[in-house]
């Protein structure tokens, strides 16, 4: 499960009025006590809220849900991969060459939800992929929310804490989606990461050649740029892959021309996990990006957020593409 160490400081600076944040951590070095005070104390209190309600979904995401049998399409289109990589062997950086146009089968409209508008043609399956020791139960109230707006083909891979590797849980998604590709009859499909999912799923886009079969990658709170933060799980291999400089992060920084995907990533001001904040940013001069600020939500509470999964559910169905900048677009 995952812990929050700095919340005992920062509750200890919301009570004593004196809540402020390092000059790394905002733009800023001081903003006034008062208005920061209530926005920490209300982001703070809602990722408890999060932490409490997700500690007892955690159980539900740990088996991997089944894959539709042949010819058939199950609730929500849903499957899931559960795997146990371990060791640290690199994938190779290339690209792959041209998939076979296969023929896409209309989707039923999942169960209970005959009521709601029916999907678009044109949305891919959707690929939910979990932050570092989670699993996809942090994404249960995000898939509700788009099965009732019309995505039918959601998918999910539980990744195993055991990985040591961001390169060999990019190949590990990669494998997973040409399955599913293969499966639903579609070329292409999104992906929705939180932190560390979104730092493995760019991985397989950049370097894995993933821009062929991935048209859009959102994330939320991912360490793009790295993150300082929780010096003692830098035992944990993938952890210390998470900081700035180490060997993935300068991968992500080297030429990508010619890269296909669109990507939107979330970042917020109130953070607690990535440090600094702006971290969380794409900043990449081969790559189409749209980095959206998000005002009021800690790390936790991005995928669960519905003001948040409503801006998602609009980027997913953006097909206009323009590079973007850190303020591009934002949510209150």
């Amino acid at each position: 499960m995952k812990t929050l160490p700095f919340l005992p400081l920062l509750l200890r600076r919301l009570c004593t009025g004196t809540a402020w944040l390092p000059s790394a951590w905002l733009p800023s070095a001081r903003i006034p006590s008062t208005r920061l005070s209530a926005a920490l104390l209300k982001a703070t209190a809602l990722e408890l809220v999060v932490l409490a309600g997700h500690a007892l979904l955690y159980p539900t995401g740990i088996t991997g849900e089944r894959h539709p049998a042949a010819g058939t399409t199950p609730e929500s289109a849903t499957g899931t991969t559960t795997a146990a990589p371990t060791g640290t062997t690199a994938g190779t950086p290339g690209r792959s060459g041209p998939a076979s146009a296969p023929t896409t089968a209309p989707v039923p409209v999942p169960a209970g939800t005959s009521a709601l508008p029916t999907g678009r043609p044109d949305r891919p399956p959707v690929v939910l992929l979990h932050g570092f020791i989670d699993n996809r139960s942090v994404f249960v109230l995000l898939r509700r929310s788009l099965a009732r707006h019309g995505w039918h083909h959601l998918e999910s891979l539980n990744y195993s804490p055991l990985t040591c590797d961001i390169r060999t849980a990019a190949e590990l998604l990669g494998r997973h989606i040409e399955e599913i590709c293969a499966r639903t009859g579609q070329r292409e499909v999104d992906i929705v990461g939180h932190s560390l999912g979104g730092l493995i799923a760019r991985y397989y886009v950049q370097r894995l050649g993933g821009d062929r079969r991935v048209r859009t990658l959102v994330t939320l709170g991912t360490p793009h740029g790295g993150t300082a933060v929780a010096p003692l799980a830098g035992a944990h291999p993938i952890v210390r892959q998470m900081r700035s400089g180490s060997a993935p992060i300068e991968e992500l920084r080297l030429p990508a021309p010619g890269c296909r995907t669109r990507f939107v990533s979330f970042w917020s001001e109130l953070d607690q996990v990535i440090v600094p904040v702006e971290a969380a940013c794409i900043d990449h001069p081969d790559l189409d990006v749209v980095n959206v600020r998000v005002s009021g939500v800690g790390h936790l509470a991005l995928p669960v957020h519905p003001a948040v999964a409503a801006a998602i559910r609009r980027a997913l169905d953006a097909h206009a593409s323009a590079h973007g900048s850190a303020d591009a677009a934002s949510v209150a």
